[in-house]
């Protein structure tokens, strides 16, 4: 048994080329080997989100404060409040943050495979953030939140 004692492992800043904004990280567990699992508890300030990114085994997203959103690429935005779930598949390409107005918490969760956790890729340009996610795909504005099966991913570097 290992028990990590809170405040025993410290805090970090989101890398600003992997985030927009501020963000800090957390760790909460990273599971020795054979086992791949890792968590962490990420907190991003309003407007602060990842930029693009990809998990080889997928991720977990557990939101225990605030408001946000996730997008995966060519989906919509969706809005995430707390209490929400969101799982992305194995190489899907997301991202996710907080709200313009309202930070968000969530727990991350996902695996490593061959060591890896998760791929970069670019940005979310400011325009791709500030879509509207009350938008439907007909242009008309809605209540907020789309029927559309939502996924999820974590952190590594």
């Amino acid at each position: 048994m290992d028990i990590k004692r809170v405040g025993s492992q410290p805090s970090a800043k989101g890398p600003a080329e992997y985030f927009t904004g501020t963000v800090r990280v957390d760790p909460l567990f990273q599971a020795p080997d054979p086992a791949r699992v890792s968590g962490a508890a990420a907190t991003f300030e309003p407007g602060a989100r990842t930029a693009w990114h990809t998990h080889p085994l997928g991720q977990t997203l557990i939101v225990t404060a605030g408001y946000g959103r996730v997008q995966r690429w060519g989906g919509p935005i969706e809005e995430i409040r707390p209490g929400d779930v969101v799982w992305f598949p194995p190489g899907e390409k997301h991202w996710h943050g907080a709200s313009p107005t309202t930070a968000l918490t969530h727990i991350a969760v996902q695996e490593k495979l061959d060591g890896k956790i998760v791929d970069w890729l670019e940005k979310v340009s400011d325009e791709q953030y500030d879509t509207d996610p009350r938008r439907t795909r007909n242009g008309c504005v809605g209540e907020g939140r789309t029927t559309e099966k939502v996924s999820g991913e974590q952190y590594g570097q």
